[in-house]
This record gives C-alpha cells, structure tokens and sequence, in this order.
C-alpha cells in the first residue's frame, strides 16, 4: 500500500534525521534566546518599549523580528540580522568594486564562497557596534536612565562594558552557526532563514492575545476581529504566494551539442525572471531609514533654541507612525524605490548577458553580451514595477486596516495581521521554500506525490 507524503516525511530514516535535526535545534535557539545580557535593567527596558515615539517604532520592529529578545535583552538580541547586513553591504559593493566584480565573474563558485567567508568577517565587527547603538538607542529613549548598569568605556565600567559587548556577539555568532547547521545537517538552504522564522511564529500567542485579550473589548467585537484577521491573514498570504510564484520566462536558444557522432538540434530553454527578486530586504531598508528622522530630531527637543526645538518635535510627530499618514506614505514610496534599487543590484552582479554568451546561448532577435543584458534589465524594470507596488502596499497593509477598523488600534498597528508585514513575507517566504525542498528530498528518494497536492 502506498504512503501518503505526509506519513513517508516520518517513515524516510534520513528525511526524519534532518527534520528532528532542524527542530531541536531550533528549539535550542528559542532557549538560549531568553538568557539575560549581564547587567540589563527589565524595568527600564519594559518601559522605553512600551513608548510611543517613532525610534521606539523602529525598536518594536526589532523586536518582533527577533521573537522577542529586543525586549528581554537577550545574548541574542541581534538574532542573525548582522550577517544578513553584511551580506547586503558586499552584494551593493560587488557591482561597484572591480575586484569583487572580477571574482565573481571569473569563478562563481569559489567567489560565493569568498563572499560568504568575509560575510561572516563582517558579522563581527557590525554586530560590536550594532550592540553599542542598541544600548545607546535604549539609553536614549528612557531619558538617559541606564538599560545596562555600569556601561561605559573608562575607570571601573570598561570590563562589564566589554564583556556585554562581547556577549551579544558572540550570541550573534552562535545563531549564525546553527543556521549553518540546519544548513548542513537539516533542511539544506535554510538554516538562516527559519532562524528567523523560529521569531516571529514565537511571537503569534502574544500578538493573538493582545487582538482578543483585550478586557476593554466585548466578547461578540473580539470574535469579529479574529475573523477580520484570519480573513485578512489568508488573503495576503495567498497574494504573496501569487506574487512570489510570479516569473516571466524570456525564450532562450542553446547551442547544438555533438552528441557521438551526431549533433543535436539547437535547445530552446527559458529564462524565469521573478516579479519580486528583492524579497522583502525593501522593508528592512526603508524601516530603518525612517526611523532616523525621528530618533536623531529627539536630540534637539529640549534645545534652548526654541525654533530648532519646535522643528524637532513637528519632524518627530512628521515620522511618527501612530501620528502622522506621512510617515506611511513616505513608507510606501521608500519601499518601492528600494525595490527597483536592490533589484538592479542583484542583477547587475548575476551578469545574466555574459553567463549566457559564454555557454553560447542567445535570445532570439537580441544580439549577445551586454545588448542582452540591457535587454533583459528592461524586462525586468518592467515587471518589477507590479512587484514593488504590490510589496509597498504590503508594507502600509496595517495602517489601511487600522483606518478601516480604528477600535483594533489599541492593539498596534500589525494587531488586524496578527504579525508585521515584514514578518508575514518572511513567514510565507521560508514555508514556500521549506516545502519546495522537503518535495525535492522526497523526489531524490523516488517518492513522486506533491505534498502541496495532498
């Protein structure tokens, strides 16, 4: 009798390794992701995030990305986030500094692996000074009060300094190697990636009790809410899923092969171009830069200047998200223009118009070499452009609901989506692709029932 895909995942001895692998570790994760840093202050922390500035916004975004370690100070408070920005940094440096280009170009493989070696370089010293500007940030915010006692850099303060310091990054360091672990023993490809996924699914009980735990609410509006969110929550998921499966395929010709003594017809393949290549690192980009506005205008609040004071405190309520439609307008336009933006860096660095002249394939009607990859840049900006619309209202979903439903806003404005938006394109990213290996594992052992048909 033949076994269902689902029952065969637990039969497969290899299959099962890798998923009880990939599930205690992530388990470990959620463990060492409530240990303290030494020194940390629960009261001063629970009070700057539970502020209502546009800073505080930024750090409550943190904090949801991170399955709550913002909030707890965890050693993990980082989670893997300065990996993930360094990679960023070398794949917009890799167009623009000759060096990298030339390596990439002339090895792929050994240049992924140089890039993915001073990735992890990189982690390190972004993640020390990414700790330094979280406690400064938290300093800041709690009107000067310590979130870490006895912090600081000279006489008796300079070892407890360093050895937070060094805590959260080795912690960093720690969710970095078991995503490579679940990447090496586990799911293949997706260490990293349900790192971050083990986050924010750990944060849905919280977020579901504030929709419906509101003792403020009657029983009959809290029920109509869940149904608002989990229609909600359904239709945006199915829209990512659409947008990310979306592909437009250009016509590629492959050169004849001589196979014996015969030589095989011209092959006409394809070239799948996604909709959305830039995934939701727009979300991260523009999040982070609108928070700017707002934190650095808190240092010029209680200037004695009292016009420098006054447009201090109309930028923070200008960048305020539960203040101010600008800040998600802002939003909206920073989202799309990053999405081009992210876009054309990574296609500029696959050199899709050299790969192809090199295996001497060619599109029809389109001469090799860079007059293909200018052709193939059009196409593109085209069909980025529904992409990045698409991935911008994404990104102000929350607010439109709140609009529509203003009684939910009590509940923060991802309340009605029961996670952010970056969170859900996360989620729904890494479940796609979990799904799509888990299928190709059960392929390799001759099993050929889709799991997403049963």
């Amino acid at each position: 009798m033949k076994r269902s895909a689902w029952r065969y995942l637990w039969v497969a001895p290899d299959i099962r390794r890798k998923l009880l692998l990939t599930a205690g570790i992530l388990i470990l994760y959620r463990l060492a992701a409530q240990i303290p840093v030494p020194g940390a202050d629960r009261e001063v922390i629970a009070a700057v995030m539970a502020g209502t500035s546009p800073g505080v916004g930024f750090l409550q975004l943190l904090n949801f990305l991170s399955g709550g370690t913002v909030a707890n100070f965890s050693v993990l408070a980082m989670g893997v986030y300065p990996y993930i920005t360094a990679q960023i940094i070398l794949q917009i440096l890799a167009p623009i500094v000759p060096q990298i280009k030339q390596k990439l170009e002339e090895d792929p493989r050994e240049g992924q692996q140089w890039m993915e070696r001073w990735s992890y370089l990189l982690s390190v010293p972004i993640a020390a000074l990414q700790a330094i500007g979280q406690i400064r940030l938290f300093t800041f915010f709690s009107g000067g009060i310590p979130v870490i006692r006895n912090f600081g850099f000279s006489g008796a303060t300079l070892l407890p300094s360093l050895a937070v310091i060094l805590s959260m990054t080795a912690g960093t360091m720690f969710a970095i190697w078991l995503g490579q672990i679940i990447s090496e023993y586990g799911l293949r490809r997706q260490g990293l990636s349900l790192i971050i996924f083990a986050g924010i699914v750990a944060q849905l009980p919280q977020n579901f009790y504030r929709l419906i735990g509101d003792p403020a609410i009657d029983a009959v509006t809290r029920w109509i809410y869940l149904a608002i969110a989990l229609i909600v929550l359904v239709v945006t998921i199915f829209l990512i899923v659409v947008v990310y499966q979306g592909r437009r395929h250009i016509p590629v010709m492959y050169p004849s092969q001589r196979v014996g003594r015969r030589m095989s017809l011209p092959v006409k393949g394809s070239l799948p171009l996604p909709v959305n290549m830039a995934g939701m690192i727009p979300l991260i980009f523009a999040n982070s830069l609108l928070a700017l506005p707002g934190v650095v205008a808190g240092f010029f609040i209680t200037s004695q200047n009292e016009v420098l004071s006054n447009l201090a405190i109309g930028l923070q309520r200008a960048f305020d998200p539960g203040q101010s439609g600008f800040y998600w307008l802002a939003y909206f336009i920073m989202v799309v223009l990053f999405t081009f933006f992210y876009t054309e860096v990574l296609f500029l660095q696959q050199n899709y118009g050299e790969q192809l002249r090199r295996a001497g394939a060619r599109i029809p009607g389109v001469l090799p070499g860079d007059p293909t990859q200018r052709y193939l840049m059009r196409v593109l900006r085209r069909i980025t452009l529904p992409g990045a619309l698409f991935l911008g209202f994404v990104a102000v979903l929350p607010y439109l609901l709140n609009l529509a439903v203003p009684a939910a806003a009590r509940g923060g404005f991802s309340a009605l989506m029961l996670m952010s938006s970056s969170g859900l394109i996360i989620v729904v990213g890494v479940v796609r692709d979990m799904m799509y290996h888990i299928e190709a594992e059960l392929k390799m052992h001759g099993y050929q029932e889709s799991l997403l048909v049963r």
